[in-house]
């Protein structure tokens, strides 16, 4: 019987510090135990399953078969299987056979799979493809070495289900800003703590000159969020990004968040010079007065986060003629 109350009280002490449902959890617990039981008392191929009652502790295990038959799976004769192999040993070569429709069904194992005349003598409808479950006792020595690997698998599944917790936070703010202290910096990039996870920015994604001192905090731009298997998700950092600045001014100027000016096109040499070209939507708005703002502080925001970047702001053209014009000229910010 397991310990109901260490159990539910590590279930809410996870689910609090790594903002999990608790059902998650539960279910990680539930399958780490099935794979206990079937690595001591099992078939390598059983599908085994375990339920855990929360009322009495008590466990209930079963495993799954699949209804076949010899269109969905292909019988092997072992004996036989086995003489060819050792026939074609002894000729110094394998035995090349053609592949023919019933070489891709997959191989009937008995520990998954049962046959369709036999599961009807159980279940009088079943089906092909149906999954029957067949009880397993639940053992009374079912004690450390179990344990002990049960605890692991829940370790990692708890890994798991925080790296997908945390790529789906983070897949939902690309292209946005996020803030974060400066961790480490190692050959060049730099680490970031974000909390609940760790992004990293490459060297590439540096602006040219900028320090970056452990404990700062500074913000960033979220140029993807990356999802290695078996690893943490790589939350990919910018401060160079043309699109950090737009992002800047969206949360600075109103008109932008709003929709009434746009941001037509960026050029950026990060830690020099920014031009930014600006379109209003809405007759009367002066788009680059928007963005500078009252005695230049909306624009003197930004570039003070970007290190005193320089930033033109220009009106943009349909016109290619007079945008280019716009473009070359000097900055009137």
């Amino acid at each position: 019987m397991l310990d109901l109350k260490s159990l539910n009280y590590a279930i809410r002490q996870i689910s609090e510090e790594k903002a999990l449902p608790e059902e998650q959890i539960l279910s990680a617990v539930e399958s780490a135990i099935a794979a206990a039981y079937k690595k001591e008392y099992c078939g390598k191929g059983e599908i085994v399953h375990a339920k855990i009652d929360t009322e009495s502790g008590q466990f209930t295990f079963w495993k799954t078969k699949t209804v076949v038959d010899e269109s969905t799976v292909r019988i092997v004769d072992e004996e036989e299987e086995l003489a060819a192999a050792e026939a074609a040993a002894e000729k110094g070569a394998a035995v090349v056979e053609p592949v023919d429709e019933e070489e891709l069904l997959p191989r009937y194992n008995p520990d998954r799979h049962i046959m369709i005349e036999e599961a009807r003598e159980i279940k009088k409808d079943a089906e092909l493809g149906d999954e029957l479950s067949f009880s397993l006792e639940e053992k009374q020595d079912f004690g450390r070495i179990a344990a002990q690997t049960a605890k692991q698998v829940v370790l990692q599944k708890i890994r798991e289900a925080e790296r997908d917790s945390v790529r789906k936070e983070y897949q939902g703010k690309e292209g946005e800003i996020v803030s974060g202290l400066i961790q480490r910096v190692e050959r060049g990039n730099t680490f970031i703590d974000l909390g609940r996870a760790v992004g990293v920015m490459f060297y590439n994604e540096v602006i040219r000159g900028e320090h970056y001192n452990i404990g700062d905090r500074m913000r960033f731009y979220v140029v993807a969020v990356q999802d290695e298997e078996g690893k943490r998700p790589g939350i990919i950092l910018s401060r160079s990004h043309p699109k950090f600045v737009a992002k800047l001014f969206e949360m600075e100027v109103p008109e932008i968040a709003e929709g009434l000016v746009e941001i037509k096109s960026i050029a950026r040499e990060p830690g020099s010079r920014t031009k930014m070209a600006v379109h209003s939507t809405e007759e009367g708005i002066d788009p680059i007065g928007a963005c500078v703002g009252q005695r230049g502080t909306r624009v003197m925001t930004v570039t003070n986060e970007l290190g005193n970047e320089k930033i033109d702001i220009i009106q943009w053209h349909e016109d290619p003629v007079k945008f280019i014009a716009a473009a070359l000229s000097p900055a009137k910010v």
